[in-house]
């Protein structure tokens, strides 16, 4: 009986085995493939219209504008004769011994802005030269003279006497430069002619902080470098829209940002030298609250000066500009680099915000008379009149128009004193005050002056 058992779970077995053998090397497993259906996605109309960028549209080309710009931009070689002492040959040799005179050379760059050679270029380009040497991009050199110059926007004008027609730049309008429109500077930076670097403009209205006067640079990342001075800032359509003038460095040459006077301003330079001689500065008649300003976009009216176009108009201290013939002003450089583009006796409409309320008033430009002004005393002074000498039974003598002098202040001393005597020294003119005042070394003053009612006062300073 045990051996059938013991049979029959052999075959048992075997017949396991069998199967499981079939199964792996015979019969092929079954797959069995799951479908997923995708849902049918509904259409739903949109209400707008996708923009399409034009995909062959081609880089800006700056070729013409470089070729129209390289001919009309000059080299500008100044020579300036310095004098310089040695003051231990003058103590053992005598006067005259330790003097030697030399030639000191500088150069910069200029645009020619007409065909029959005049040429603008910056003021510290040519300033103090004895003799100025022009070099056109075809070699060709020439003498120029200095017509005149501005020394507060850095602009000079040159000429240049040719028998031929010279390629010349026309002025753009700078007003109409906009923050991130290309830009080449086109100048001569060490010497090197001819030389285009291309940026856009950064910024407009730029002031220099640390710099004594208040500028409105247009502010660019072209490359820029000594000797690019004077040269010519163009837009991609050829047009003269600055004139490159300074860079922000420590190292003195480019690393980022160069400024450039705006055309607008250079243009009304040029006219005023070629009209006047001189530059005529065009004021709207007040003083701005340039500290509260700095807080605010807009320009605070501080004093409003008596007979200005600012008092006649109906603008009142406190009010603050926010518009210029709907230039847009956001700080002081902006309201300066547009006046300096004007004349006087121009109208010109100034909005401005008071309580809240916008009023927009027609203002006439007025002339800027420029009074000798003492640095050391921080005083403005003007000639007294033929009223004042009967008056006071003086020949002559300086009135003080204004002061910011705090020891003057404190002693009451101000408008319409008039300084009679310095150290012992008569005083016959206001030009001659502030020359004996700021030239004087010692530092130690005594001013005799006559006040509005006639006292004589003297004060030592």
């Amino acid at each position: 009986m045990k051996k059938v058992f013991k049979t029959l779970g052999i075959a048992f077995f075997g017949g396991v085995v069998a199967l499981a053998g079939y199964k792996v090397a015979i019969e092929k497993p079954q797959v069995i493939v799951e479908k997923t259906v995708e849902p049918t996605l509904q259409t739903v109309k949109a209400n707008y219209t996708p923009t399409v960028i034009n995909s062959s549209s081609k880089p800006t080309d700056f070729t013409e504008a470089a070729e129209k710009t390289v001919n009309a931009v000059v080299h500008v070689k100044n020579t300036a004769i310095r004098t310089q002492q040695n003051p231990w040959a003058e103590l053992f040799y005598g006067n005259g011994s330790g003097t030697k005179k030399y030639q000191q050379v500088g150069t910069g760059s200029g645009v020619i802005i007409s065909p029959d050679g005049y040429i603008v270029t910056n003021n510290h380009v040519i300033e103090g030269a004895s003799e100025i040497e022009i070099t056109l991009n075809n070699r060709k050199k020439l003498k120029a003279v200095l017509v005149g110059a501005d020394k507060d926007n850095d602009i000079a004008l040159l000429k240049v006497e040719t028998d031929e027609d010279l390629p010349n730049l026309p002025f753009g309008n700078s007003d109409n430069a906009k923050v991130g429109e290309w830009v080449l500077a086109v100048g001569n930076p060490y010497n090197l002619t001819s030389t285009v670097t291309a940026g856009i403009v950064s910024a407009k209205g730029r002031d220099l902080k640390g710099n004594s006067n208040v500028e409105a640079f247009i502010q660019t990342d072209a490359a820029v470098n000594p000797g690019n001075s004077g040269g010519a800032l163009v837009n991609t359509r050829g047009e003269l829209v600055g004139i490159n003038t300074a860079i922000s460095s420590k190292t003195g040459s480019f690393i980022g940002y160069s400024f450039a006077v705006p055309s607008n301003i250079a243009k009304k330079i040029v006219d005023d030298l070629l009209e006047y001689g001189t530059v005529q500065q065009a004021l709207i008649g007040f003083r701005p609250d340039v500290k509260n300003s700095e807080e605010i976009e807009g320009v605070i009216v501080g004093e409003v000066f008596e007979n200005g176009g600012a008092k006649k108009a109906g603008i009142d201290e406190g009010d603050i500009i926010k518009k210029v013939n709907d230039v847009k002003i956001s700080k002081f450089s902006d309201l300066k680099g547009l006046l300096t583009a004007k004349r006087p006796g121009e109208y010109v409409n100034v909005t401005v915000d008071r309580d809240g309320k916008e009023l927009t008033k027609v203002v006439k430009l007025t002339k800027l008379i420029k009074l000798p002004t003492s640095r050391y005393l921080e005083t403005e002074f003007e000639d007294i009149d033929a009223k004042d000498k009967r008056k006071f039974k003086i020949e002559g003598g300086a009135k003080i128009k204004r002061t910011i002098n705090k020891a003057f202040k404190e002693f009451e001393i101000g408008k319409g004193y008039i300084l009679t005597k310095i150290n012992g020294k008569k005083v016959s003119s206001a030009a001659e005050a502030v020359r004996i005042l700021d030239s004087n070394t010692n530092r130690r003053l005594l001013l005799e002056m006559i006040s509005p009612s006639g006292r004589l006062e003297r004060f030592r300073y």
